[in-house]
């Protein structure tokens, strides 16, 4: 399997508080690979030090063999060949659904606004939105929020998706709309990198699950593996205390 991202020892630092030591781990080619852990355990970090919205204090990351840390690649470039989802939509509330999802590809990929709009709608269909492409962000729902937010990173056509918690800001009846999208895209074969609580998502979709805590990586494995077998102390009263809170135990 191709590896599309390779982390190696990526440290990230503010001030002396340290939220990622030596991190290592890779993400290959049509891949879904889910993170968990408590809040503040460095997922969130790692996902914004992976698109570079955060700059590692050190360490390397390699995009399909080549060290995007080395000074000589185009940034924004490279941002474009990562979709990403974020906890708080990010929508233009000025804009309309249907724009929201092509000003980024005329801006930053040139095409022109017939075709970006041709691959809004493609993208919009995919996520259940395409009847609301005049709406304004503030008309949707959260849920409907997000699945725009979905589309718009999808209508850039990435090579991977970045969700960071995407379902953490939404009530809860609007958290089984956005992960059925989700669980939908990651059948296709799109290779997804996913920051989540919702423990049976990780289990059901994930090909590989990475557990995080206080920085590390504590454990990974398959879903199998981390879910029904762990091997760590710390991973074990993680998942006994959040699926205790969901009521599972």
């Amino acid at each position: 399997m191709t590896k599309v991202i390779d982390i190696q020892n990526v440290n990230k630092s503010y001030g002396a508080n340290e939220v990622l030591k030596d991190i290592r781990f890779s993400v290959h080619h049509g891949e879904v690979v889910s993170i968990i852990g408590s809040s503040g355990s460095g997922k969130s970090t790692l996902l914004r030090c992976i698109n570079l919205l955060e700059i590692p204090s050190g360490g390397q990351i390699y995009y399909r063999g080549q060290n995007i840390l080395d000074g000589n690649h185009h940034i924004p470039s490279y941002r474009t060949k990562l979709g990403m989802v974020f906890q708080q939509f990010n929508l233009f509330e000025n804009h309309n659904v249907l724009s929201n999802c092509v000003v980024g590809q005329v801006k930053v990929l040139k095409r022109s606004k017939e075709e970006a709009e041709q691959v809004a709608r493609k993208y919009l269909k995919v996520v259940g939105m395409e009847s609301y492409v005049h709406a304004k962000p503030k008309q949707l729902s959260g849920g409907q929020k997000q699945r725009v937010a979905i589309a718009r990173a999808l209508s850039m056509e990435p090579d991977v998706m970045l969700f960071d918690e995407p379902t953490s800001a939404l009530d809860p009846e609007m958290v089984g709309e956005v992960l059925k999208v989700m669980k939908e895209l990651a059948e296709t074969g799109l290779t997804m990198l996913i920051v989540t609580h919702e423990m049976d998502f990780a289990r059901e979709v994930s090909d590989r699950v990475v557990f995080m805590d206080k920085g590390v990586i504590a454990e990974e494995g398959t879903p199998e593996q981390i879910f029904n077998h762990p091997q760590q102390e710390r991973t074990k009263e993680f998942l006994k205390r959040t699926l205790a809170n969901h009521g599972r135990i």
